[in-house]
């Protein structure tokens, strides 16, 4: 198959930001039938002009393939984790170095009940494992995990110097019922944002975890997450260092992040076109940055 290059980010900047694709996104797009291999969905993401992929360490027997892919098609790439411990991470860290090519990791701790000094104790070891991996880490704000809320995870903030995020605010919408943003729950944000080394592109509208934003990205709840990654990636840009680079990942899931037509039925038709969501994610995600830098 030919291969299409991605839109490259333009190293001449200072900085750059790194749109990538979720692979978990890819499963159950319409024209994604499960005979369709490796190659295939790297061109159709690479056709989409993003610029690399965020996915999950390949198994052993697809390891020399997605290099190769990832090779050809210049992209980046980026992995998710799911440590309940330091141990968990540490494991992962080895094996996410044994790999190779990996940009970042993003990491939901799977200790949601853990609070307090004890959770602050993990996440400062997940960080220092990160030092010394040589990748870094960043904690996502992820319901169910050990940044289950907005106050809980502002709480980190205040007492981790070094914590790292990576700001999907989706989730604080939907679990606040905010459908309005009031003056407390801007400013805890805002306090997110002032750690954010990655951001994850969804609108939740205080109901539902992942909404369709129209066409033109015209839905009311827009504005306040444009603003919102507007302004975490101003934060980072303010102590970025020469070439660094500033993901942002486009990630609608299929049902039942999705939201469908019938929710028992088997077929789960989804009333959204998670494919051109994705791309006017992306390109939203251009206009603010191309903003910012200008």
């Amino acid at each position: 198959m030919h291969t299409i290059k991605p839109a490259q980010s333009n190293q001449s900047q200072r900085t750059s930001l790194d749109v990538q694709m979720s692979w978990w996104t890819m499963s159950g797009l319409d024209d994604m039938n499960r005979n369709n291999g490796l190659e295939e969905r790297f061109n159709k993401i690479a056709e989409g002009g993003f610029n690399g992929i965020n996915g999950f360490i390949p198994a052993q027997e697809e390891a020399e393939e997605w290099h190769n892919l990832l090779e050809s098609y210049g992209f980046s790439f980026s992995i998710n984790a799911y440590p309940k411990s330091a141990s968990d991470m540490a494991h992962f860290l080895n094996q996410a170095k044994s790999f190779g090519r990996i940009k970042f990791i993003n990491a939901q701790v799977l200790t949601p009940f853990l609070t307090g000094k004890a959770a602050e104790s993990l996440l400062s070891e997940i960080h220092a494992l990160s030092i010394k991996a040589g990748i870094p880490v960043y904690i996502e704000t992820h319901r169910g995990t050990i940044t289950q809320d907005l106050i809980r995870t502002a709480r980190y903030v205040d007492h981790i110097e070094n914590l790292r995020l990576t700001a999907d605010l989706s989730h604080y919408v939907v679990a606040g019922e905010l459908h309005t943003i009031s003056d407390e729950a801007e400013s805890l944000v805002q306090k997110l944002l002032a750690r954010t080394s990655s951001i994850h592109g969804r609108v939740s509208n205080g109901e539902q975890v992942q909404v369709a934003i129209g066409p033109k990205g015209d839905h009311p709840m827009m504005e306040h997450f444009v603003r919102w990654w507007r302004n975490g990636m101003k934060n980072w840009l303010q102590s970025a260092d020469e070439q660094d680079v500033f993901p942002f990942v486009c990630e609608l899931g299929p049902p039942p992040y999705a939201i469908t037509e019938d929710e028992y039925s088997s077929r789960q038709k989804e009333i959204s076109d998670r494919w051109s969501q994705s791309l006017l994610l992306a390109q939203t995600a251009r206009m603010i940055w191309n903003d910012l830098v200008k």
